[in-house]
């Protein structure tokens, strides 16, 4: 199942490869889910190619034999790094070299399976990797974006604000995401890296619609269908 994503400004689609999501990226989104640990080094986990869903769509709970797998949806705002060529054991200062630009994503959470794995300490892909369950925007060229280190981001849900943050919040940079996914696993061009969320993460209601910005510069419409 192939996914595409269109680059902003030309008529050029970036075909997606692997999905890396970093959990526990801002401080305040940890202390929001009771935590207090900050990691030394990033906490990944991955997304299918399936969970794409491009902007202006809708989305929703997947059922299996005719029922839904959870109930509890959430979202989670956040940029997403798109990487424009291989890699492997990238150093910090020339990440910028592999990195083509960045969007603005929503890590869609089904916070009661999360939770129920969780607890009975079992794998929670379910939750974070269905069908849609990452909607993104168009990808903004990094050569137009002057300050990757100092972009603001926000999500509306039935245009209510919701979320808000900024990529100087981060406690692990673009760079040092990069070269460590890099050393773990190798990047490939069309990998997309989903840097975390700020506080806010919240559960939606069937029919929510929701609208994510990046700088004034990116915006990403979805609809939760139920």
């Amino acid at each position: 199942m192939l996914r595409y994503i269109k680059i902003q400004g030309t008529d050029e689609k970036l075909r997606i490869n692997n999905i890396y999501c970093i959990g526990k990226n801002y401080l305040d989104h940890i202390k929001e889910m009771g935590g207090t640990e900050v990691h030394e080094l990033p906490v990944v986990f991955m997304k299918p190619n399936s969970s794409i869903q491009n902007n202006n769509s809708s989305f929703g709970i997947p059922t299996y034999k005719g029922v839904k797998i959870g109930s509890e949806l959430h979202f989670e705002t956040e940029v997403v790094v798109a990487i424009g060529k291989d890699g492997i054991k990238i150093a910090e200062d020339e990440a910028e070299e592999y990195i083509l630009g960045y969007a603005i994503g929503i890590d869609l959470t089904l916070r009661d399976v999360q939770s129920k794995a969780k607890t009975k300490g079992l794998p929670w892909l379910t939750s974070k990797g269905f069908m849609t369950s990452a909607p993104v925007s168009n990808i903004m060229l990094k050569e137009n974006i002057s300050e990757p280190e100092n972009m603001s981001f926000s999500l509306k849900v039935n245009n209510e604000l919701r979320q808000e943050g900024n990529t100087g919040n981060m406690l692990f940079s673009f760079p040092l995401i990069v070269s460590y996914i890099s050393h773990i696993f190798g990047l490939n061009k069309g990998d997309l890296i989903f840097t975390g969320t700020p506080e806010g993460v919240d559960k939606l209601a069937k029919g929510d619609k929701l609208t994510a910005n990046l700088n004034n510069i990116l915006e990403l419409k979805a609809e939760f269908d139920g």
